[in-house]
């Protein structure tokens, strides 16, 4: 059974940082893309970055470009969001996500198994 568990969300000032990390379970992770997803209240969730198994390459939404990092530990089978100068924008629940087989890395469709989400406050 696939399980994704997020955890380091809370409530940040604006120009604060927060690292919210996933914890895999149930899948050879250290084979498989992942990203990160975020859902603001009355938005769509929309994709936040990506990484590829190796974590050689990775992608990112291009409002969070110099200010978030992804990164990933196949070791232990995490992977992580590094959260920097954080706007209140940036406000949502983060969700990490695992890439189906053939996918591609960019939308929800991409993707097959995913977590319950941490939230992520930025006070202004």
């Amino acid at each position: 059974q696939v399980r994704l568990v997020e955890s380091g969300g809370g409530l940040v000032q604006a120009g604060g940082s927060l690292r919210v990390s996933c914890a895999a379970s149930g899948l050879t992770f250290s084979r498989i893309a992942m990203g990160w997803f975020r859902q603001a209240p009355g938005k769509e969730r929309e994709f936040v970055a990506s990484i590829a198994w190796t974590g050689s390459t990775a992608y990112l939404l291009e409002s969070v470009k110099g200010r978030f990092t992804i990164s990933r530990d196949n070791a232990k089978n995490m992977v992580y969001l590094q959260l920097n100068s954080l706007k209140p924008e940036d406000t949502a629940v983060y969700s990490c996500a695992a890439v189906r087989p053939g996918g591609g890395w960019l939308r929800e469709s991409d993707y097959s198994f995913w977590g319950q989400g941490t939230q992520v406050t930025v006070s202004s």
